[in-house]
């Protein structure tokens, strides 16, 4: 082994590189390595970013599983109410992958301004409301005080802000279609603007009105234990099928329950195209790298068949000789891993923290390209990439064998 160690330190030694004839070769091949795995980290960083954040931003207008009755589907106005007393509310203790439950209405409405009117879906949340993903949303005001009895406070998107030329703590007229008796006239509720937040998700926010839930149960005639329907949030989203299902068993029979990839299956079908990128990515970097590397073994090797004479006429088995080539290899690919890496890397944390590239949030929900930096695909880029090149040099390396001293040595 140190024998092996010293030949393929030798061959590889700074001064045989820069004047061997296999020089630029071998830059080429630590060059595609490098440009390998940067686009591998690239295409994972911003493919699972995206899909994360797009998944995000629809579980905060909709949590990851709803639970509601079965006539509220059919409902084009408001809910039909169920009771705000359940087994599982208001901790869900039967599944583990459930990390929060909270009680939520909605209710169609017309915002009505002196020169304009917009169609909005009122929202009421409750003191359980998960406030995280629209602390992050805010660009104006501040998240509605819910804790007091009927609160007027409001959180309003700013398109709609925009298209209504609405400011913060501008009283928003709500007028919603009394159904008891649709010749009545409808009623209406004075809010008060005390928040505005973007999610650059257009569909939701042209859509959503966030407001306390006292407001929802008062005009719809609800008592107060009676809620529209009840919003999930799990702890691993990859099983979120299967706890839909353990959730649908739980609930009993006069309750459905629906995740978010049912509710959208069209954005969820598109968000999975992007494994099938990533994966063709990956596919085609491997074997342009792997291609580069045996094209750099074989030169390689054609340029040191004398030396391979020598140390087949000295007894040096053929695996030795061609366990010494892949040392060689081995080094050009860490360094070209290592070249990748620090190069990749920084393209993604540059990204993620000064946000230097901008996207059309009306193609891809989002406002700039989202990063996901994860531990697991960074080592899987770089061992897999190493074992794979490795693997797929094996067989050039046989060529070895095939080398014979007498004709090795008079080989020029």
């Amino acid at each position: 082994m140190n024998f092996e160690l010293f030949v393929s330190r030798r061959l590889i030694s700074e001064k045989d590189f820069k004047s061997s004839i296999s020089a630029p070769i071998i830059k080429i091949a630590t060059a595609a390595i490098s440009v390998g795995v940067i686009m591998m980290l690239v295409a994972f960083g911003t493919g699972i970013g995206l899909q994360e954040k797009i998944r995000d931003k629809i579980a905060a207008f909709n949590g990851h599983i709803q639970i509601e009755s079965f006539s509220s589907r059919n409902q084009q106005v408001s809910q039909s109410p169920i009771p705000l007393k359940q087994d599982f509310y208001p901790v869900f203790n039967n599944i583990a992958n459930i990390e929060h439950i909270q009680a939520v209405a909605t209710k169609y409405g017309i915002i009505r301004t002196e020169t304009d009117f917009e169609g909005i879906l009122v929202k009421g949340v409750g003191t359980d409301y998960r406030w995280d993903y629209f602390e992050e949303f805010l660009v104006k005001g501040k998240i509605p005080d819910v804790q007091q009895k009927n609160s007027t406070e409001i959180l309003l998107s700013q398109s709609v802000v925009n298209k209504l030329a609405l400011q913060l703590n501008d009283k928003v007229v709500v007028y919603f279609l009394n159904e008891d008796n649709t010749s009545k006239p409808p009623k209406l509720i004075a809010f008060t603007l005390v928040g505005i937040y973007n999610s650059g998700f257009k569909e939701f926010d042209d859509q959503f009105l966030i407001a306390d839930l006292q407001q929802i149960q008062r005009i719809s005639k609800w008592n107060a234990d009676q809620v529209g329907n009840f919003e999930l949030f799990v702890t691993d989203f990859e099983d979120i099928s299967y706890t839909t299902r353990l959730v649908y068993k739980e609930i009993g029979s006069f309750l459905n329950a629906s995740s978010i990839i049912e509710q959208y299956p069209s954005i969820f079908e598109w968000l999975a195209m992007f494994d099938m990128n990533i994966a063709l990515i990956i596919g085609i970097m491997i074997l342009v790298a792997g291609i580069n590397m045996i094209t750099a073994l074989l030169v390689l090797i054609l340029e040191r068949t004398q030396m391979i004479g020598i140390l087949k006429s000295l007894g040096t088995s053929d695996w030795s000789i061609r366990k010494i080539f892949l040392y060689n290899a081995s080094y050009i690919i860490l360094r070209g891993l290592f070249w990748g890496n620090l190069i990749g890397l920084g393209v993604l944390f540059s990204q993620k923290y000064l946000k230097l590239i901008p996207l059309n949030p009306e193609t891809y929900y989002v406002t700039e390209a989202p990063i996901s930096i994860q531990l697991y695909y960074i080592l899987g880029v770089n061992l897999g990439t190493l074992i794979l090149c490795l693997l797929m040099l094996i067989i050039p390396s046989v060529i070895i064998s095939k080398i014979t001293p007498i004709k090795a040595m008079q080989f020029d």
